[in-house]
């Protein structure tokens, strides 16, 4: 038998039926689904230190499981003393079962060993059915030695799902164990 993840068996045999009862929906198809999940990093401080760009993509890519590409400046900003061309993030998407098995990971372990962890602000929904999360230390990760780290750094966790608005997104997330504020 193959390896399939955790929260990917939980969506099918689950959260489709779950959902489906909630809002009524006449298909399978129609469940809002989870498509990626998109970890960025901003480095405006890498326009005075390069290394700084190379760390970053590194513990990123340890973080994730997959290779980080760098991003890079579109248009020179003077009040930045940023060049068109110069390096100023990383990120990574994942896609498929890195995606589950980093959503696992983030869920389980990550956010628990935060400091001073309440839950997740349900703030963070685009309106569109996306939710953004940031992360202000990226050492939360198991996969990061911390004293090898010589800079802490903040991140950007996307979830992009199919959901059709916030509602339906945060009954998606809920069903999959996000440790949602209560109001």
């Amino acid at each position: 038998m193959s390896y399939r993840p955790r929260l990917k068996d939980k969506y099918n045999s689950e959260i489709v039926k779950t959902l489906t009862d909630k809002f009524g929906y006449k298909s399978t198809m129609r469940v809002p689904k989870l498509t990626k999940i998109v970890l960025s990093q901003g480095m405006g401080d890498a326009v005075a230190d390069k290394k700084l760009i190379d760390s970053a993509a590194a513990d990123l890519s340890k973080i994730a499981g997959q290779k980080a590409i760098t991003t890079i400046s579109k248009k020179d900003i003077s009040n930045f003393k940023l060049r068109k061309g110069m390096p100023i993030g990383t990120k990574v998407t994942l896609r498929g079962d890195k995606m589950y098995d980093f959503l696992d990971r983030l869920l389980a372990v990550s956010l628990p060993r935060t400091r001073d962890f309440r839950g997740i602000n349900p703030k963070g929904f685009d309106g569109r059915g996306n939710f953004n999360l940031g992360v202000k230390e990226h050492i939360i990760f198991p996969e990061i030695d911390i004293d090898k780290v010589n800079r802490i750094l903040g991140m950007d966790i996307t979830f992009v799902t199919t959901a059709e608005n916030d509602e339906e997104a945060k009954a998606l997330l809920d069903e999959f164990g996000f440790p949602f504020i209560k109001k």
